[in-house]
């Protein structure tokens, strides 16, 4: 390989999309819009869930059990209703997503002894927002009970309250969160959209530069020349991996400055890394390229193998082992989940190549077999 046909080639390259304006802004642009909105517009948090409450008992009893809920950070209440059959509309409408119907004789059941069936309604559209919500429901209902029953062995046992509510839970349970002590979402899935854009953007650049020149048939001055194929393909590749590069540390700066994600790694061992998974992304492009002749084609192949592998096969939104059988295969196979893996163990757990580099190694493996693959299926004297 002349490394100076592999320079001029490169060079030439960087011409055409400096030339293209549009395109080069598209580069930079494209990657940081992305992280913007998606960052912003996609959240796991489930708080501020509209909430009405129909208290038909409108004791003191009834009324501190429904500040449990107006009070919560999780709800925002929207009022009381007047009776069960106003929730209909409101949750159609969906200007509540949750109900809370205190029965009549609330206090007095309660003071007798006796327990209460306290309906909740909550809307199932999405399943994970209506779990989530019956999770805070049921863990203020069991809170306020514990209270009640706290304070009833107190008067019969004639004991302080808080040694009644001791003996109530003989084992304490204490849930330490690790690496993100806050529960923050936005650090959580910052670092990933990381992984979801560089495995996005890199190949279509790829694609279609390479297409492009099929399409203009400049491609054939290349066929005619004394460039090899695969000084061709390593000086066609360099200039998008150097935007890519470039493009990875913007979205770096914005996951860590912006939304305030932490890195606890070490950078020599991260951008390696990085590099490592753009050659590989940049190597899709490449074999994406080769096997199609326009631009079209070139995007929406490029769409299929990128966005919905980087989505639903990388553990970004679902765990992986939450998968079925056939996905977990899938993600697998698939340079999205290792590279996710890196991203998690950088940014959240502070580990290296210690503990990641069979994830590395990987890596390097995908990103050999596609280069080799898209430099064997690459010809000078294209089929007719």
């Amino acid at each position: 390989m002349n490394i100076r046909r592999v320079a001029a080639t490169a060079s030439k390259e960087w011409r055409e999309i400096v030339r293209d304006r549009l395109f080069l802004a598209l580069t930079f642009l494209v990657p940081t819009s992305l992280m913007l909105v998606v960052g912003y517009g996609l959240s796991l948090d489930v708080e501020d869930i509209p909430l009405a409450i129909v208290d038909r008992d409108g004791t003191n009893l009834s009324r501190e059990y429904a500040h449990r809920f107006i009070d919560s950070r999780y709800f925002d209440f929207k009022g009381y209703a007047l009776d069960r059959h106003s929730l209909p509309p409101l949750l159609e409408d969906n200007k509540v997503r949750a109900a809370i119907i205190i029965p009549e004789n609330f206090q007095k059941e309660l003071l007798a002894g006796r327990p209460v069936v306290v309906q909740t309604l909550i809307d199932g559209t999405l399943p994970f927002r209506a779990q989530t919500t019956k999770g805070y429901v049921l863990a203020m209902n069991t809170a306020f009970s514990s209270e009640m029953l706290a304070m009833f062995i107190s008067k019969k046992r004639g004991i302080p309250l808080g040694q009644a509510a001791r003996s109530l839970r003989p084992v304490k349970l204490e849930a330490r969160y690790l690496y993100n002590q806050s529960m923050k979402s936005d650090w959580a899935l910052a670092p990933r959209l990381i992984m979801v854009i560089l495995m996005m953007t890199p190949p279509f650049y790829t694609a279609l530069g390479i297409v492009r020149e099929k399409e203009r048939g400049s491609i054939y001055n290349i066929y005619s020349s004394t460039v090899s194929r695969l000084e061709f393909l390593v000086g066609k590749l360099i200039p998008y991996v150097g935007i890519s590069s470039a493009n990875a540390v913007i979205l770096w700066l914005i996951a860590t400055q912006l939304f305030g994600a932490p890195f606890k790694g070490s950078l020599l061992f991260f951008i390696p890394a990085t590099l490592l998974y753009i050659i590989c992304t940049t190597g899709l492009g490449l074999v994406v390229s080769v096997m199609v002749r326009t631009q079209v084609a070139a995007m929406v192949v490029t769409f299929i193998v990128t966005v919905i592998p980087s989505m639903l096969y990388s553990g970004v939104i679902v765990p992986i082992s939450s998968l079925s059988e056939t996905a977990q295969v899938t993600a697998h196979a698939l340079p999205a989940m290792y590279y996710t893996n890196i991203i998690v163990g950088t940014f959240m757990k502070g580990v290296g190549l210690r503990e990641l580099w069979t994830d590395v190694l990987v890596l390097a493996i995908y990103a050999t077999v596609l280069l080799t693959l898209g430099y064997r299926m690459f010809h000078k004297r294209p089929n007719t």
